[in-house]
């Protein structure tokens, strides 16, 4: 396993290019399923859950070429109905797999996704929905059966306890474009990947109307045909760079940044000091020298508002300014398994239910410390590159799933990281 080894204190300067959005990307791999014609896909990024998924997806019968880096070829004339325990074990998000299957074949059989160190995701909206749609559906030896003879268009409520799903959302739109009649999905997730699928479900010939709200209304269709489809930026990774020039006191140039995307967090941002220009749609400057931090108070939402995904960043962002912040998940109660790792390195963190609350300021120093999920990582570079001495961050198979070339991203614009194989460390710090 390699390990990134990261010297704080270099301010980042200069410009990134944001790549292509993972959330968005494994759902649009999962729809060219739902034709036999071929698909071209453009702007994906190169990470480990991509690879699992088009490794799934040859599984079950696709025929995948990368053209140039970003761009895939997918054709699918013939399709298997069960996608296995081990392929699908390797990432939560193949369960987006059901929507092409069931839409198809009318019929699928996949392995449960099993369980996630940030918090319960269970399935049982998918289930509803498509239980709502006439599938018969049920849960033996570890895998979901569904039949989907008489399936017909219905009204589905999706809204449950952390409010709507994303992946059920992108599950149910995906089953309805080849489900006769017409389905109403109230309470859809309305994220810019599921507004992204739409675009290109609409480019193979679905009709979708109400794209971008909580209620969408789709006419079934006999059949799909293939398209081209540029998937659209990552606005996590945007604002991960945005959130680690403001840390850096740097001067970053974030490209690809869709600013219309990141409303929520570039008012927090602004609230906590952070001195941001907008340069054009896509780009956003962050200056950090011209920044006052002041402490918040932020609470995760469903999109519009505050995302998840962002909240680790948000965290390390807080343990470096000055003042009481309190940072409240209402997503994924329990997703705070980034902080013994930031109290590790002098951050003053205690969580007190679903809240963190930082006294930040304290001085910050670098340690050895081991990721836990995919956005945790991303806090833990981001608080090494402002600690004080070398921080060693493990685990980043993690970091791998989600954010492409991170470490060179960011030598590129001035910070002393570098990945390594885990035998570099010092030994008394293997894990």
């Amino acid at each position: 396993m390699d390990v990134l080894r990261i010297e704080g204190g270099n301010p980042l300067t200069g410009t990134i290019q944001v790549s292509g959005s993972k959330n968005a990307a494994l759902p649009i791999l999962a729809a060219t399923l739902l034709t036999e014609d071929p698909c071209t896909l453009e702007n994906v990024p190169n990470l480990s859950d991509i690879n699992f998924m088009t490794q799934i997806m040859e599984y079950l019968g696709s025929t995948i070429t990368q053209e140039t880096p970003g761009c895939y070829q997918i054709q699918t004339p013939s399709l298997k109905t069960k996608a296995p325990y081990e392929l699908v074990r390797k990432m939560r998000a193949s369960i987006c797999l059901l929507g092409p299957l069931i839409g198809r074949m009318r019929e699928a059989e996949v392995s449960l996704p099993g369980g996630c160190v940030i918090g319960q995701r269970p399935i049982d909206l998918h289930i509803k929905g498509l239980k709502k749609l006439g599938c018969v559906t049920s849960v033996k030896n570890g895998y979901i059966h569904i039949r989907a003879d008489k399936i017909k268009g219905a009204h589905v409520f999706l809204g449950g306890r952390q409010g709507s799903t994303v992946l059920g959302t992108a599950n149910l739109v995906m089953v309805a474009t080849l489900t006769p009649g017409t389905t109403r999905i109230e309470s859809a997730a309305c994220e810019p990947e599921i507004v992204d699928l739409c675009h290109m479900l609409i480019k193979m010939g679905a009709k979708i109307e109400g794209i971008g709200s909580h209620t969408l209304s789709i006419e079934g269709v006999d059949r799909l045909h293939g398209c081209t489809h540029n998937v659209i930026p990552d606005r996590i990774e945007a604002g991960t760079y945005l959130v680690a020039g403001a840390m850096t006191r740097g001067d970053l140039t974030v490209k690809g940044a869709q600013i219309r995307q990141l409303g929520a967090l570039n008012d927090k941002l602004s609230e906590a000091g952070v001195h941001l220009e907008v340069i054009d749609d896509e780009t956003i400057r962050v200056d950090g020298n011209a920044s006052e931090l002041t402490p918040i108070d932020l609470i995760t939402l469903p999109y519009p508002g505050f995302p998840t995904d962002l909240q680790a960043q948000m965290c390390a962002l807080m343990s470096v300014t000055p003042g009481l912040s309190v940072v409240t998940e209402r997503i994924y109660p329990n997703r705070f398994m980034h902080v013994p790792e930031l109290q590790r390195m002098g951050a003053n963190i205690s969580i007190e239910g679903a809240s963190a609350i930082i006294q930040g300021g304290t001085p910050l120093f670098g340690a050895p410390v081991m990721a836990s999920d995919l956005r945790a990582s991303a806090a833990l570079v981001l608080t090494g590159l402002v600690s004080e001495e070398t921080t060693w961050v493990q685990r980043i198979y993690h970091l791998d799933r989600g954010y492409e070339s991170m470490e060179k991203k960011l030598q590129s614009v001035g910070a002393a990281i570098e990945r390594l194989p885990q035998t570099a460390m010092p030994a008394e710090f293997i894990d």
